[in-house]
């Protein structure tokens, strides 16, 4: 599917930058949905994001620097406010500048260490996260990584535990068992909720991120989907008590291309699992996913009925995530668009 032909993606609001990449006044670039932004933190830390091209001679104001409130281009020392509007022409008498110099300027909010952005009027919030006020859990930053694959890929195989034993044989996965353990599914009007008990096997590397020595433990997922590229990986270990609760965003940049923004919630404490363990123990996770979903056509169609991958008929997680992006794009009047129909 070419995300950026499908317009209702951008009703959306999408995890685009971490907020300390923010910090010192520099302005950072990003392409979401196509669309070449630039985002900056104001005087009060609060985060906007505008059109990466100065009005006056079209130059990448990602290139300037921030005072103030205002980004300033490099080029010429045009300055913008966070809603796009030229505030300053330094060549101008007095720095007046005319009501029409300005660019377009997106709705832009700071949550959970990330500026998320919504290029058009948002059809929902941003996603409520319970870990983050729940006075138990601390919140890691893990990975920001750009991946050649497509936000749907993401999303299926986030569900998809039959790759677990395969992609994963190297650390958690048990390739004696591979058929998967089984969901109970309930839809919401955000997307869904998947619970799963998944047994997992337990290397003494991964002790401490478990809390527990066995050499097989389980897992408890309350996995959950929110429309249409993030999702919750809900692990409670029921042997530790410990929670590990991951969140991803699968942000599209463009067709063929995501920014994946990962953060996780632990119950426990540094001394209990220092962060860098857990960035480790999860990186080495992730770039197995990476590898692999680098490996498929990032393309993918999502209307089963005119481009039927058979295999899928076992696999409910990415039947549901499909028929509820084609239900998406079918309420807003919309058709998949994908290469050979382009």
């Amino acid at each position: 599917m070419l995300v950026t032909r499908q317009p209702v993606f951008r009703k959306f609001w999408h995890a685009a930058v971490p907020l300390s990449m923010l910090e010192g006044g520099k302005p950072v670039p990003f392409t979401l949905l196509g669309e070449d932004l630039v985002l900056f933190l104001d005087a009060e830390g609060r985060p906007a994001a505008v059109q990466d091209r100065c009005c006056h001679r079209t130059a990448q104001l990602s290139k300037g620097f921030v005072e103030g409130d205002h980004l300033v281009c490099g080029y010429h020392g045009w300055a913008y406010d966070g809603g796009g509007r030229c505030v300053r022409i330094p060549q101008n008498e007095g720095g007046v500048a005319p009501s029409n110099a300005r660019v377009t300027a997106y709705a832009c909010q700071a949550r959970y260490g990330y500026a998320w952005v919504c290029l058009g009027e948002p059809l929902r919030d941003i996603p409520e996260f319970p870990e983050e006020h729940s006075g138990r859990h601390r919140r890691i930053l893990q990975f920001y990584q750009r991946w050649k694959t497509s936000p749907v890929r993401v999303m299926e195989n986030s569900f998809d535990n039959s790759h677990f034993s395969y992609v994963h044989k190297a650390n958690f996965g048990i390739l004696e068992q591979p058929k998967p353990a089984g969901y109970r599914f309930d839809e919401t009007d955000y997307g869904f909720e998947a619970e799963t008990l998944v047994p997992i096997r337990n290397p003494p590397e991964s002790y401490r991120v478990t809390g527990t020595s066995a050499p097989i433990t389980h897992r408890h997922l309350i996995n959950r989907y929110y429309l249409p590229f993030s999702r919750r990986f809900g692990c409670h270990y029921p042997d530790s008590g410990i929670d590990h609760i991951i969140y991803n965003c699968a942000t599209p940049i463009d067709d063929e291309t995501i920014m994946l923004a990962q953060w996780l919630y632990r119950s426990d404490t540094e001394a209990d699992c220092s962060t860098q363990e857990l960035i480790d123990w999860d990186a080495a996770i992730t770039a197995e996913d990476r590898d692999i979903l680098e490996a498929t056509d990032p393309d993918v169609c999502i209307d089963i009925n005119r481009r039927v991958e058979v295999h899928m008929s076992s696999d409910k997680p990415g039947l549901i995530i499909r028929r509820q992006l084609l239900a998406l794009l079918q309420a807003h009047g919309e058709q998949e668009v994908f290469r050979d129909s382009a």
